[in-house]
Parts: structure tokens; sequence; C-alpha cells
């Protein structure tokens, strides 16, 4: 089968590569940011949205506290950033907020943030592509009326690419969202002058609607609780700041002071483009509802609807460079663009934390594994599995699926950032130096700050969103949790179960006698080949067992038998129902039912084929036999192979293909793990 999906594979994923040549895969910082930083960058391209779309509930009057909110958003983006600085060069490894918690908080409160954290990458691939979609269909109706199957087509498409290697797909990635950035700023800088400096008049195309209020004349507890909403839902430009923290293994040396300038980077430019779209949101008079066919009102009438709402960055592109302008159609191409890759970070975040989380016996090893390009390739198809259908569940509509959204990552940012207080306590327990003590107990400072913040806001957050869809991700995040915990005890279970022990037991203890049974159907060269390694194996007792199936066959079996003089007894196991694995089952439990201190040694000649096809018209009765007697105690099962010409064929087209690497040839690639000394000072 590997033959028939060998030419396929390379041509989507391109040629397998050496273990020796990973190094050649780190990333530099200009590559570094869209790949890690992709998602907070696209954030602000349907965070202000959500923050507007929350306070239109109270009216046209609450739009005048969004300044405000972008202020709490943009002093909480500085607190992360400066708060996962501490974390990159603590712990460089790529455990990120998982190793950090793991450290100093204990297993359980890992495990909490490892569970939050696949939990908001699956969430983010989600969101991102939904949210791209809808962008994309305000443009092409094809996609509005095939939204599930566009977005399960796109995560197909994030796949594949990212199978091809992180730093190959991250230089595709990469000019989107330069060119969403560069469009961004200039629409900043371009509305900023023609509003301050020439004085035009830009209104975005709602403006001249009004808001029909859900809850007209808020004030008191539910004035501040709706403050405290919108605020919650503005947090979904912090989504993915914590990937650059779990990515550091793969930027290039010095690995830690590039994540750290690659995160200060990140946050200076979200909060700018986040508050200068708030800000031209503000002086164009965007109107935004979350139902708004009924509560946007034109001429006195409800908009009805067949409207559909454009996100607010389009009409403050329209606004300022006016509609079907060549800079309005590049800025909604890179929006859209961008979205559909903003779901790259957690295409690197969750498969390395998924290794991490393989390595340390928490989910399943293969996720350890990596693939031919040295990419993490298990946990890429397993992370596009879980989103896709997390986007078939919820129809492809990023506003359901966002309110699911920021409840894990806050939850990391809090738990990591209370491990780095403790941290920093245990090494100024032990540090003499001032120097480093200031150094440190600034540091600790930081994180002290960033733990109360971010716990605060984790609070509001489960307030405010709980019934809105946050509890699915809760949920989400003690299924994890549940699920690990098990794959956990089940490998201690086992580990504790095969350990060498020190003192002699029985499976140190020789068997009495060995019993050999060769298998044989008919008499040919494969059979001949396995009679004879069965000889040479000195086994205490030697016979060839067939099975009678077919009167006739058996009959002729007998004669050849004898008339070669073959000088091994054939015992033949009759088989009323025509069964040939049963019978041989029962028989090699009654020999170890008779001495359940011999090993019995079931030899079977196979074939080997060089055709995948091939394998489905032979050794099928062979493979069931083998994977019965694997649950039968004290019996050994050896093949013996015999290669036909197909099989020959087959090596030399091996042969010359011999510049290929074969699939699965270099599979194992650990994980960073390992600590740099000098990071704790």
């Amino acid at each position: 089968m590997s033959k028939l999906t060998d030419v396929p594979k390379r041509i989507l994923i391109g040629r397998a590569l050496r273990s020796d040549r990973l190094g050649e895969t780190l990333l530099p910082k200009r590559v570094a940011l869209p790949v890690f930083a992709s998602d907070p960058l696209s954030s602000v391209a349907y965070a202000p949205g959500e923050v507007l779309l929350v306070l239109s509930i109270a009216g046209l009057s609450a739009y005048h506290f969004s300044p405000w909110i972008a202020v709490a958003v943009v002093v909480l983006m500085f607190t992360v950033v400066a708060s996962y600085r501490q974390n990159v060069h603590a712990y460089p490894s790529g455990g990120g907020d998982y190793e950090v918690a793991t450290t100093n908080l204990g297993p359980k409160a890992g495990l909490t943030v490892a569970s939050a954290l696949l939990v908001d990458y699956v969430l983010t691939v989600a969101v991102s592509i939904s949210s791209g979609i809808e962008n994309l269909g305000s443009a092409v109706p094809f996609v509005v009326e095939h939204k599930v199957a566009c977005a399960i087509g796109v995560i197909v498409l994030l796949t594949l690419m990212n199978l091809r290697g992180v730093k190959e797909s991250g230089t595709l990635f990469a000019i989107p969202t330069y060119v969403f950035v560069a469009g961004v700023f200039t629409m900043i800088a371009w509305g900023a002058f023609r509003g301050v400096v020439l004085g035009d008049d830009m209104r975005a195309p709602t403006a001249d609607y009004e808001i029909k209020p859900e809850h007209p004349g808020l004030a008191g507890f539910a004035l501040l609780f709706l403050l405290l909403r919108a605020f919650s839902s503005g947090c979904a430009a912090l989504t993915g700041v914590e990937a650059i923290s779990n990515g550091v293994p793969a930027f290039r040396k010095p690995k830690s002071r590039n994540a750290a300038t690659t995160l200060a980077m990140m946050g200076l430019l979200a909060v700018t483009m986040f508050c200068g779209i708030i800000g031209l949101a503000m002086a164009t008079d965007v109107r935004m509802a979350e139902n708004p066919a009924k509560d946007l009102i034109h001429d006195g009438a409800p908009l009805g609807a067949d409207y559909v709402q454009d996100p607010v960055i389009s009409q403050v592109a329209e606004a300022v460079f006016g509609h079907g302008s060549l800079l309005f159609i590049i800025l909604a191409a890179a929006t859209a663009l961008v979205l559909f890759l903003a779901a790259n970070t957690a295409y690197n975040g969750f498969p390395l934390l998924g290794s991490i989380l393989a390595q340390d016996r928490y989910l399943p090893r293969q996720l350890h594994t990596r693939g031919d390009r040295l990419a993490f390739s298990n946990g890429i198809v397993l992370l596009a599995g879980a989103a896709a259908l997390l986007v078939w569940v919820y129809g492809a509509d990023s506003t359901r699926l966002i309110q699911l959204y920021i409840v894990g990552v806050f939850v990391s940012f809090t738990l990591s950032q209370i491990g780095m207080v403790r941290h920093w306590n245990r090494l100024l327990a032990t540090e003499g130096d001032q120097a480093k003590r200031r150094h440190m107990v600034r540091s600790r400072a930081i994180n002290t700050f960033g733990a109360f913040f971010t716990g605060l806001v984790l609070v509001v957050v489960l307030v405010t969103k709980f019934t809105h869809g946050a509890w699915v991700a809760l949920l989400g995040m003690c299924i994890f949790y549940a699920t690990m915990t098990a794959i956990r005890k089940h490998y201690d279970r086992v580990a504790e179960e095969i350990a060498a022990p020190e003192a002699p037991n029985d499976d140190m203890v020789r068997p009495s006698r060995v019993h050999s049974v060769v298998l044989i159907s008919k008499i040919h060269r494969p059979a001949l080949r396995a009679l004879g390694y069965a000889k040479l194996m000195r086994s205490d007792s030697l016979e060839a067992l067939s099975v009678n199936v077919d009167p006739a066959d058996t009959k002729a079996l007998r004669a050849e038998w004898e008339r070669r003089g073959i000088d091994v007894p054939l015992k033949v196991l009759d088989s009323p129902y025509r069964e040939v694995t049963r019978p041989v089952i029962d028989y090699v439990k009654s020999l170890r039912k008779e001495s359940p201190r011999d090993v019995v040694s079931v030899i079977i000649p196979e074939y080997v084929v060089g055709h995948w096809y091939e394998h489905l018209l032979h050794n099928q009765s062979a493979l069931r036999l083998k994977g019965r007697l694997l649950f039968t105690p004290g019996v050994m099962v050896t093949s013996v192979p015999y290669q036909l010409q197909s099989s020959e064929a087959a090596k030399q087209r091996a042969r010359r293909r011999q510049d290929w690497v074969a699939p699965g040839s270099v599979r194992r690639g650990p994980a960073e793990r390992a600590k740099d000394p000098s990071s704790h000072t």
C-alpha cells in the first residue's frame, strides 16, 4: 500500500528530509512573526467588531465606552507580552505554559494548562477559518451557499501546506500577513491624515443607520456587566500570544532572544492596529448590531433579512479608501486571506505541545514522531480532524464559535503567570548576587501583575460568556484532561508491568521444553523452507500441522508427504465447519494445558510480495492466526518469509529510487526540552 500512496504523497508534501537537516527548518524572526503571530495580528479584523456588537445591546449611546475598552485591552496585551517575555527566557525548551505550570505548580496544573491550550488551538482553527469564509462569502455567493464544505476544504489545504514543513509553509504565509499589516497601517495613517489634516468627513456605509437597543437605558450593575462582556469579547485580540512561548525551539539561535523580540513586535503591531481600527470606527460612525436585520434601522424601517452586515474593518476601509478602490480591494482580499492563515498559529502550536505531552506519556507516543518533512505530522492531522469536526457541528458560524473562544487561553495565561511567580521565588531563595536578584525581583513583579490581571479577566470571561457557549470549551477541557490522565495511567501501568526485575522470576526461567509446530497447507517451497528452519531450532518435539478443510486436498497432502519421505510427523486436524484458525488455536492451547511449563513455537511460512494488491491475495490466514495467537500465553510465533519474484522487482524499483528517503525511515525527532542554564539568570 505504501507503494500506491508514495507518489501522491511526494507530490503533495514533497520529498522526505533527513533528521540532520532539522536545523535548516528553523525560522528567522521575519518568518517566525507571520508563522506564530498570525492569529493575534489577524484578530484585529473581528475583535473591534465584537466589542461594538456587544455595546449595541444598550444602543448607540454605549459606543462612547469603546475607547476605554480598547485601552483596557491594550493594557492587558502589554501585560501579557511582558509576562511571556519572561517565560521564553526562563523556559526556552518549547513547553511554554505547560512546562511552566508543571514545573512550578505540579502535574495537575500542567495538565489543566495543556487541556486549555489544546482546546484553544482547535478553536483557533475553527474560528479563523469560519470568519475567513464569511468574509470571502460577501464577495463570492457560492462560498456562502456551501460554508461548511468550503471551510473544511480550507482546513485540508492548510493541513497539506503545514505537512510540507514549518519553514516552507511559513514562507508562503509571510507575504499575505505582511500585506495585511501594511494595508491596515496604511488605512490608519491615511484615515488620520484625511481627518486631522485635510478635515475630510469620512462616513462608513452604515453611518446613517440607527440602532434599536435590545435593553435601552442600562445603568448600574447591568451596564457594568455589559461593559465587562464587551471587554471579554475584545480580548479575542490576545488569542495566540502563547504560541510563541510554545514555539521557541523553532526559532534560530539565539532562540530565547529571537522569540522575545518577536513577542514584542507582535504586541506592538496588534495593539496599534486594534486601537487604530476602533478609533476610525468611531470617526466614521460605524454601526453594528447582533441582529442587524431587526436592530439596524434606516428611514424608520428595519433593514430586513436580506441585509448582510460587513465587518468593521471592511466598513472603515470603504470610508477611508472609497468603495471599489484598489487599496480597498487589496485590504479586503488580504483580510480574508490572513484570517485563513491565522489558523497557522495553531498548526504550529498544537503539534509541538502534543509532542511534548506525548514525551511525558499524556498522549499517544505517535504524536512525538516527526514526519517525512520534519514536522509533527500526526499532531497536524489530529488538529485538522478536530477542527473540521467542530466546523461541521457549528455550521462554520463564527458568531457561535467565537463564544467558545478565549476561555482556554486565559486559563493558561493565569496558571502560567502564577507558575512564573513561584519560579522566581524559588530562584531568589538561593541567589546571592545583587544584580541578578534585582533582575529576578523585577521579573517577579511583572509576572505577579500578569497573574492578577489575567486571573481577573478569566473570571470576567467565565461570568459573561458561560451561558453563551463558554461551557462547551470547559467541557472540552475536562474531556482532554480525563483522556490524558487515562493515557498516562495506562502507560505507567504498562511500564510497571514490563519493568525488568532485579531478582529472578518466571520470565527469566528457561522453559522445560519447546514444542515446534509448522503450519502446512500443501507442499511447496515456502513450506519446505519453514520445515528446514524448524529443524535448526533444536526443539524437544517437532511436528507439521495441517487443517482438513477439503478431504481431497488433505488426502493429496498425505500422499505427497509419504512419497517425499519427510522425516517430520504430519498431524491433520479435522474441521467440520471448514475453519482454519479455530482448530489451530484449540490444538495449541491443548499443548499448553498438558504442559504449562513448556513453550509452543508456531512457525508460519509466508509469501513476500511486491505489490499492494498482492497482499489482499496472500497471507490472510497467517495474519488471522498471528493475531489470535498473540493472546495465548506461552506461545511464540515465527514467520518464515519466502520472496516471490514480484518482491525482487519491487526491490529493484527501490534501488532506482535510492535517493529518496523511504517513508517512515526518518521519523523520530526529539522535542527540544533541554533547559539553558544561563536563562535563569
